[in-house]
């Protein structure tokens, strides 16, 4: 395609993003070479400050440019319950999604010792100190339905009875709006192990 070495680089550098392929970040390098500089030199700055100035929470580990977030630090968020999350996406949808004003603790991952992702990478020592914290009643494990976020679940769950906390997990099986006869067998077996009183 082309001789410049940096062309290639510029294309590989842009990889790294989650689901773009050799095609998609040619497409988007010679998107920006040929018609958007102006914007890719921004783009590169708000990267650069995002990469410099953005960091954990002190008390959650959500992504935050403060040492404590804002949903940590907001005295209208409801101290005796902690959401557990995955991820800062996770914490995301559950914020827009939900009617939940508790606190919550972000793992950035899930055990996964294939992965090298065990209780230390996870920050389980720091969910620890505040699932001892005076005032927290109750625990919402919010991990994804996969092997590796079940196990990250039954992990957390013995670490909150520990504290006597009540611990909740949330719902899985049938989606609103689902007909059972489209469902997958697991989720449906799931579902149906999992049936609640009506």
């Amino acid at each position: 395609m082309s001789e410049s070495g940096l062309l290639e680089r510029l294309i590989e550098a842009l990889r790294v993003l989650p689901g773009v392929g050799h095609k998609s970040a040619q497409r988007m390098a010679l998107h920006l070479l040929e018609r958007q500089r102006e914007r890719g030199r921004h783009l590169a700055a708000m990267m650069a400050e995002a990469l410099d100035k953005i960091g954990n929470c002190q008390q959650c580990r959500n992504l935050t440019e403060h040492a404590v977030c804002s949903i940590c630090r907001s005295a209208a968020r409801d101290a005796t319950s902690i959401c557990v999350v995955e991820s800062p996406a996770d914490l995301s949808a559950l914020e827009v999604a939900t009617g939940y004003r508790g606190r919550y603790f972000v793992l950035h991952g899930r055990l996964s010792p294939m992965d090298g992702l065990g209780p230390q990478e996870l920050g389980l020592n720091l969910l620890a100190e505040r699932l001892a914290a005076p005032g927290l009643q109750e625990v919402i494990i919010a991990t994804n339905p996969t092997v590796e976020g079940e196990a990250t679940a039954h992990y957390l769950t013995q670490m909150a009875r520990k504290h006597d906390l009540k611990v909740s997990r949330l719902a899985h099986g049938v989606p609103l709006g689902g007909e059972l006869e489209y469902i997958d067998r697991g989720t449906l077996a799931h579902a149906f192990g999992q049936r609640v009183r009506a």
